[in-house]
């Protein structure tokens, strides 16, 4: 078995929902060891729809057992004494500890960076929220939408003549997720050189604020203010109706767009005509142009179409139901999907790694734990608690 590429680091996962999951799966699966602790009714994942047969049970939640994938569970009260004397056990012992609660939490609790720091001068802790630990902001409430609305990339989604969009989900979860995998990698190697901790602030409106690039730099130096685009029907990257479906007909829009090779593509005479043959003239003629696509597109197959228009070069893409991508040839032939096993679940398709490793590949080692699944492997065996005092410990509500 190949070494893996997080072997020997040691993660304490104080985060809910869905950013600080995704950046400890990212770990976990990499191989570090993440122990996720949970208060005793559990991470609000798990009563996370979608369910398995539609079942809302703690243990079926789908949205859970993919983002703890490779973890270990235990349940401990930190609002309690000796909840967080237990904590603090495991702080020593730890490499990382990752949080996504308010930033007013941790420090409330007395577990603030400079108290754990004087228990492990060498922790780095990763703090996910939605508008970072500092500014008049931090301690507002926000859902994805309102990360992707004050983050700016909303502004610029969507049709011109309709409001915004965002895109489906918890994309601004995730992006901050990422953002807080790879960021806390980069102060563990720092800790590994030096031997020093720091505190990672990660703000979910930042992160989705770093995806609008050429935006910022258009106004700061230009004035110019980026908006949605027309979605005029002539428009030739415009999503199309196809006779099973819908595809996107992008040919290499702009100044190296072959017209007549795509009409040849095509087989439409009628667009070789001067009304269509420069940018310009299609802009004037876009209504047209529009209804001559759409009457030919409604007709085609979209992977026949897609095929041969990659056969030219040109840029089309389908739009794949999740059956279809189940099915992708290109997915199947990279075993992107992967089999999980799961003593509730059962066995599931989980999408698979975020990028591949050579020499230290992602593994799926473990489903998601059940909720408290390594109480007595972690307190017991590790800590040395009695099997009288955790059966102390759950009574009073500590575990």
């Amino acid at each position: 078995m190949p070494e893996r590429a997080l072997e020997g680091v040691k993660v304490l996962d104080l985060t809910h929902h869905i950013s600080g999951p995704y950046c400890t799966k990212l770990l976990a699966d990499f191989g570090a060891e993440v122990l996720k602790i949970e208060r005793p009714g559990g991470d609000p994942a798990r009563r996370m729809a979608p369910f398995l047969n539609d079942e809302a049970d703690p243990e079926k939640s789908l949205v859970f057992a993919y983002l703890n994938t490779n973890k270990q569970s235990v349940t401990l009260n930190l609002k309690t004494d000796k909840g967080i004397q237990v904590l603090k056990s495991l702080v020593k012992e730890s490499d990382v500890l990752v949080e996504n609660f308010s930033p007013r939490v941790m420090a409330s609790l007395g577990l603030d960076f400079e108290s754990l720091q004087q228990i492990n001068p060498g922790l780095v802790m990763t703090s996910i929220s939605n508008f970072g630990q500092t500014g008049p902001y931090r301690d507002y409430k926000a859902a994805d939408i309102v990360e992707y609305a004050m983050g700016g990339l909303m502004y610029i989604s969507g049709a011109y003549d309709r409001e915004p969009l965002k895109h489906a989900f918890n994309q601004a979860q995730f992006k901050a997720g990422t953002d807080g995998a790879a960021a806390t990698l980069m102060a563990t190697y720092h800790q590994r050189l030096t031997g020093e901790g720091q505190q990672v602030d990660v703000s979910i409106q930042e992160a989705v604020a770093t995806g609008l690039r050429d935006v910022v730099n258009n106004f700061t130096y230009s004035g110019a203010v980026r908006r949605r685009q027309p979605n005029h029907s002539g428009d030739l990257s415009r999503l199309r109706a196809s006779a099973d479906g819908h595809l996107i007909p992008n040919p290499g829009i702009g100044a190296g767009l072959n017209w007549n090779a795509m009409v040849e593509f095509l087989d439409l005479p009628e667009l070789a005509d001067e009304k269509f043959d420069s940018p310009s003239a299609r802009l004037v003629n876009a209504e047209e142009l529009g209804r001559i696509l759409d009457e030919y597109f409604i007709k085609q197959n979209k992977y026949e179409r897609f095929y041969a228009a990659h056969e030219k070069r040109f840029i089309f893409g389908v739009i794949q139901s999740p059956e279809e991508v189940m099915a992708d040839p290109q997915f199947e032939a990279r075993n992107y999907f992967v089999d999980i096993g799961h003593p509730v679940l059962g066995t599931l398709k989980y999408p698979g790694a975020p990028f591949e490793m050579s020499g230290t590949p992602w593994e799926a080692r473990a489903a998601a734990p059940s909720l408290g699944q390594h109480n007595q492997e972690v307190f017991g065996q590790r800590l040395g608690h009695s099997s009288e005092q955790l059966v102390q410990m759950r009574a009073l509500q500590i575990i």
